[in-house]
């Protein structure tokens, strides 16, 4: 499944495209693109994956996480535009799985009971199952359970009520959008707004679903090469947790490529099936940079890869990660800031109240000094506060 190097020529293609690469961040990731622009290998680096031109982006980046879920029910089209008002400069829209038919829609996991009414539709209470997720027995409602005909007929729920109460508001109110529509919404918002809107999605559980005979990978560059987005230049960066879907993508779409990394002794799903021992632990090593770097362009690590935590949850010192992923060419877009105390760094928490903020600027200012490219963010004006206050600082 995943393309295979010798350690020797893994290190050649890893320098030669990371120097590509930096060449193309330009200076206002890595501050020494423009004087390599010029090297072998950069023309071959471009040649699919050049940019794409996600180096305009403002640094850091302002991705809208599901939209804004902070205010909305994650994942509808009421977050994704919240998200633009907000001030985002990319909307995470949305995490995509397929349904019965073969249709990808916007859905944090392929399980709906926790994000739409679907319990309570007695129409498909005989829906409800136990199936076994990468690895991890889950039940409920499952997308590939329905065709999208039967989804449309369900309407979104906030997913964290407990610590966002004032979300619930808006339950009922939106329904659970398509990637098409997400495609079609981005080109309408582009005209409306006078500026190019960018979306970044993710491939969710791809095994699992190729396994099931709903391949991701082909259905999304199948939409995108419909709406002419499968280019380099186009404003639609790709992740997934699993380094073969990237790889996969790569052979299908011009689009930058981004793989995500969850703890350090966690392995992605693809590994498992394949009976690859690494864990991310690897994936985060120069070597394993360099690897990565030669089918993607970035990585999204969770925060705690950047700056651990000590058993108290207050922040330690940052790993060598930001530069050592810089050295490989690679930019950094680590998720997920939230405001709510619960979701902070405890040496950032005000108080105990589950809904109450904490003292996100402090730990936004933190997080930037590393020198992130960008951060998902549920609060997507928070963010753009904090970066006003960082890079004016």
């Amino acid at each position: 499944m995943r393309a295979q190097q010798s350690h020797e020529s893994q290190e050649s293609n890893g320098q030669e495209r990371g120097t590509a690469r930096r060449a193309l961040l330009g200076a206002a990731v890595l501050g020494a693109g423009g004087a390599v622009l010029g090297l072998p290998g950069t023309a071959r680096a471009d040649e699919r994956h050049g940019g794409g031109g996600y180096q305009s982006l403002p640094k850091p980046t302002v991705i809208g996480h599901r939209g804004a879920s902070g205010y909305r029910p994650e994942h509808t089209f009421g977050s994704y535009q919240l998200a633009l008002d907000l001030g985002a400069d990319v909307v995470e829209a949305g995490d995509l799985v397929p349904t019965k038919d073969g249709h990808l829609v916007c859905r944090h996991e392929p399980e709906i009971g926790g994000t739409t009414d679907v319990s309570a539709h007695p129409e498909f209470a005989g829906r409800k199952t136990t199936k076994t997720l990468d690895g991890v027995a889950v039940t409920g409602w499952f997308t590939e359970d329905f065709t999208l005909a039967e989804l449309k007929t369900l309407r979104a729920v906030e997913r964290i009520p407990a610590n966002r109460p004032h979300n619930t508001l808006y339950d009922g109110r939106w329904e659970i959008p398509t990637f098409e529509e997400v495609l079609r919404w981005q080109d309408e918002q582009t005209r409306k707004r006078g500026k190019q809107v960018w979306i970044y999605p993710e491939t969710k559980h791809p095994t699992y679903f190729r396994k099931l005979g709903l391949g991701l990978e082909e259905r999304v560059a199948g939409l995108l090469r419909k709406y002419g987005k499968d280019k380099k230049n186009s404003p639609v960066i790709l992740q997934s947790f699993e380094p073969s879907s990237i790889q996969r993508l790569n052979k299908l779409v011009g689009n930058p490529l981004v793989v995500l990394l969850s703890a350090a002794s966690s392995r992605p799903w693809d590994f498992v099936e394949a009976g690859d021992p690494r864990t991310v632990a690897d994936l985060v090593t120069p070597q394993g940079l360099a690897e990565i770097a030669s089918y993607a362009q970035g990585i999204g690590p969770t925060l705690d890869l950047v700056i651990p935590k000590d058993a108290s949850g207050s922040l330690l010192t940052p790993t060598t990660l930001v530069d050592d992923a810089h050295d490989a060419g690679l930019i950094l877009h680590p998720y997920t800031m939230r405001n709510e105390n619960p979701f902070l760094p405890a040496n950032f928490r005000k108080g105990t109240d589950p809904t109450a903020y904490g003292d996100v600027f402090g730990a936004f200012k933190t997080y930037f000094a590393t020198g992130v490219d960008g951060v998902f963010s549920d609060n997507a004006d928070t963010a753009v506060l904090a970066r006003a206050d960082f890079v004016n600082g």
